[in-house]
């Protein structure tokens, strides 16, 4: 099902949600047996957090992860009564997050012992509240450490108001295939986890599942490569692309040797060149390192960007188009400009380009959008 177009004078970001369910289908091909929980934080990536998250429950996911509790808030009153996932708060539980979390009935993801204390002192009276344990095992950023999870698990009495569904940690280097890192931490993991025994386990993102060892354990968190980014940014058969920026041409024109295009007079045109402006620019979220070198599809070609980028609009080469016409809409990534290729040119990885994307870009879903 295809929503109503906007405004064809103004860029768009498709979305592809069977390519979704197609790259959900993949990751989970990955660990038989290991539940694959999308993680739909910014956004779902700036794709559309709750269309997505109502076409995957409809394939059945059941677990979702968000970085904020107001990501949480959101994705619960998408999903609504009768989807009554599982939502977990990767912050945890900070001082003053307990009621919020409570009313919205979200499972803070523990990074610390102040954050156990906080999730404890807020569980009713006779009540035991879900919540699943962070364990940093080398990325050095959120997390309990080793040594403050072995800590925590010799006094159980800390953890009495507590129901621990879920042990995870995250790998430094998952999006590097057979980088050494990763078995070093898989090892600090399994030893850690072993001291919640009760608890479900969770190591592999999008990288990790797709690593030659299995890091599946209990649960994937599916994140980029559920929005078309190979698990080891680059372009992947196995991951279909997802979503597809566009915009219009809205001027064609005639350029001569010795005159400049753009901000700064960049770009010296050398030779007669036909230039088209599109109606894009970093105010839309495209990264002003596209250009110079980087470059649009039209009409089957590769056109080269010339000069900068501008706050809403980009100039782009078409000389090799002879039919370029304003109105026609120019592909920045997408099917035929692989997401994971574009952010290698920009210096940048598919998981910023996506989520770089404006919120004045509308969002139009392809597929089933279950309401």
């Amino acid at each position: 099902m295809t929503r109503n177009l906007p405004d064809p004078s103004e860029p768009w970001l498709t979305v592809d949600l069977d390519a979704i369910v197609a790259n959900y289908h993949a990751i989970a091909a990955r660990g038989p047996g290991a539940e694959v929980a999308p993680v739909v934080k910014a956004d779902a990536y700036g794709t559309g957090a709750a269309p997505v998250a109502r076409r995957l429950w409809a394939e059945g996911a059941r677990t979702f992860f968000v970085a904020r509790a107001s990501e949480g808030v959101a994705l619960r009153s998408a999903l609504g009564p009768a989807r009554p996932a599982g939502i977990h708060v990767l912050d945890g539980c900070p001082a003053g997050a307990a009621p919020r979390l409570l009313a919205h009935d979200l499972v803070p993801v523990l990074n610390g012992l102040d954050q156990v204390e906080h999730w404890s002192a807020a569980a009713p009276r006779g009540t035991r509240l879900p919540c699943a344990l962070h364990i940093d095992t080398g990325l050095n950023r959120l997390g309990l450490r080793p040594e403050e999870a072995a800590a925590l698990a010799d006094a159980p009495g800390r953890l009495n108001r507590l129901d621990v569904g879920l042990v995870l940690s995250h790998l430094a280097c998952g999006g590097i295939a057979d980088h050494p890192m990763n078995p070093v931490q898989r090892d600090r993991f399994v030893e850690a986890a072993a001291l919640f025994p009760e608890a479900r386990r969770s190591l592999a993102s999008s990288g990790a599942a797709f690593q030659t060892e299995d890091y599946s354990f209990d649960m994937i968190r599916a994140g980029i490569s559920l929005y078309g980014g190979g698990p080891f940014d680059a372009p992947d058969p196995r991951i279909r692309p997802v979503a597809t920026l566009d915009a219009p041409i809205v001027q064609v024109r005639h350029l001569r040797p010795g005159e400049t295009v753009g901000y700064g007079a960049t770009y010296s045109v050398d030779r007669p060149l036909r230039l088209a402006v599109i109606a894009l620019g970093y105010a839309d979220g495209v990264l002003r390192s596209f250009s110079p070198g980087g470059y649009g599809w039209l009409a089957g070609r590769r056109c080269p960007l010339l000069g900068r980028i501008s706050m809403d609009l980009i100039a782009m080469d078409v000389s090799e188009v002879a039919d370029a016409a304003p109105g026609q809409r120019v592909e920045m990534f997408g099917p035929n400009l692989p997401i994971d290729g574009v952010a290698r040119q920009a210096g940048t990885v598919s998981y910023e380009l996506l989520t770089r994307i404006a919120a004045r870009v509308p969002r139009v879903h392809l597929g089933e959008t279950p309401e």
